[in-house]
């Protein structure tokens, strides 16, 4: 695959619509969208449910095709990449964070990491240091031998994020990542997901309806009715793009 002009974009999308078939009619959950995502940046889909922000994700990541339009991940057109080139990029270059924290019950925290690392190709005991270094990274190695469902709502999204960058992911896709938090675990997660962007150089996606979100991100695109109806300034304004 060729490499990005620009190496630091991530994500284009160029008037990128999707329309779902349903009992034999058309419904828009996407329209016309126009964007692009760098590295090292948090940038924020606000809206309520219903206004396409995780279809808009599922697009960015090659999970299901436009209707019309182009996606580019990391500089080549979707439709260009095989299945299984689609895969090794899903497993080492791009991951997702969800509210629901989709650990497995029946493994234990370091269990969860290390297979993610394993499924990446690295050997046994290389992916459970790997693993018992990334907790103690994000200081949770205390609970490495601890099972997901021993753990507070805010212990399993931490362990959710470590997973998530364990193969040094560019891209990550986080959808309501503190909706089933407390606010202090929803604000300390978004925190850490900026940290990952910035220090990280990250590209971060985070959708969400919560508006407290909007003073740590980059940039903030309101969505409804599947389009982008304006982008946020953070220092204060905004201009249209929708």
């Amino acid at each position: 695959m060729n490499q990005p002009e620009n190496r630091s974009e991530i994500v284009r999308l160029e008037n990128v619509s999707k329309v779902f078939g349903v009992n034999g009619h058309g419904m828009t959950a996407v329209q016309a969208v126009t964007l692009s995502l760098s590295a090292g940046e948090l940038v924020l889909l606000l809206g309520p449910s219903g206004s396409g922000k995780t279809t808009l994700l599922t697009l960015m990541a090659g999970l299901i095709e436009p209707s019309e339009g182009s996606v580019s991940l990391f500089g080549d057109d979707v439709g260009e990449y095989s299945e299984e080139e689609l895969q090794r990029l899903r497993a080492r270059r791009l991951r997702f964070i969800f509210q629901n924290f989709l650990l497995i019950e029946s493994l234990s925290v370091l269990e969860n990491i290390t297979l993610v690392l394993r499924f990446a190709g690295k050997e046994a005991g290389e992916a459970r240091l790997a693993a018992r270094n990334l907790l103690r990274q994000f200081d949770i190695d205390r609970l490495a031998d601890r099972y997901p469902a021993k753990l507070s709502q805010g212990e399993k999204q931490r362990v959710a994020i470590a997973r998530a960058i364990a193969n040094g992911a560019e891209l990550i896709i986080a959808d309501e990542p503190s909706a089933s938090l407390e606010l202090s675990q929803g604000l300390e997660i978004i925190m850490l997901l900026r940290s990952l962007a910035k220090e990280g150089n990250r590209c971060v996606v985070v959708a969400s309806h919560d508006l407290r979100l909007v003073e740590f991100a980059d940039r903030v695109f309101r969505m409804r009715d599947g389009a982008i109806d304006e982008e946020v300034r953070v220092s204060g304004h905004a201009t249209r793009s929708g």
